[in-house]
């Protein structure tokens, strides 16, 4: 099929051929059209085969979700605010909505925590299914006494975890969390850390991963699909 880019020849007849118009371009402009032409007839056909190479390609696949998940997570041994050893398996059989952060966090972490006890307040019978949890990430200063005052802030269902350095180290890395001292003016520090809410099945493993900014409308409603 010819292409519509390929302007027809015109045959012309010996007295159009033989005429010389008085107004005729010099050979050399004539020649310049010509490579113009031609140049933007191989342009527009190079584009149209890319254009057409480019919708037949696959989209690129993402990893799967669920062997993200699975790699995420994993045990833990911590002391709650009331001075008790805790282990993961303590919470066995129930869903736990986790959070990592730290009681001197001046904004981001009181508005998370609230959103997560709204969002488990509003499952109805479903409530006493899940645990919430808060986990240090400041363990020098969040004492257990420290972590009492700050999660009874949030509600009495809220467990506050904390423990040795090794082992908020050894937790964080297992859930992929970021945390990190940051000097502030006058002494004293700020902890960056990353802001993901983690939920844990019954059997202790990751179900899935809410962002921070997630509203308390969005929690629960996606936790009543789950719980």
């Amino acid at each position: 099929m010819r292409s519509a880019l390929i302007r027809p020849f015109v045959i012309l007849s010996p007295r159009f051929i033989n005429a010389a118009p008085p107004n005729r371009s010099p050979p050399s402009m004539v020649r310049a059209q010509t490579f113009l032409f031609a140049a933007a007839g191989v342009f527009a056909l190079l584009a149209l085969g890319l254009i057409g190479y480019m919708t037949t390609q696959p989209p690129p696949q993402r990893p799967a979700a669920q062997n993200e998940l699975a790699s995420v997570g994993g045990p833990f041994t911590l002391t709650d605010q009331d001075g008790r050893v805790r282990s993961d398996r303590d919470f066995r059989g129930r869903f736990m909505l986790v959070y990592f952060g730290y009681s001197s966090c001046p904004d981001v972490c009181p508005t998370t925590l609230q959103n997560m006890a709204d969002a488990i307040s509003g499952l109805g019978s479903k409530t006493t299914r899940i645990v919430p949890a808060f986990i240090t990430v400041d363990p020098e200063r969040d004492t257990p006494a420290v972590l009492k005052k700050y999660v009874g802030a949030f509600g009495p269902r809220f467990v506050g975890l904390t423990g040795s350095r090794s082992d908020i180290a050894h937790v964080a890395h297992a859930y992929r969390v970021y945390f990190a001292k940051s000097p502030v003016p006058g002494g004293g520090y700020s902890v960056d850390h990353s802001g993901e809410i983690y939920l844990l099945g019954p059997d202790g493993r990751l179900v899935t991963v809410y962002d921070a900014t997630a509203s308390a409308a969005a929690l629960a409603t996606d936790l009543r699909t789950r719980i």
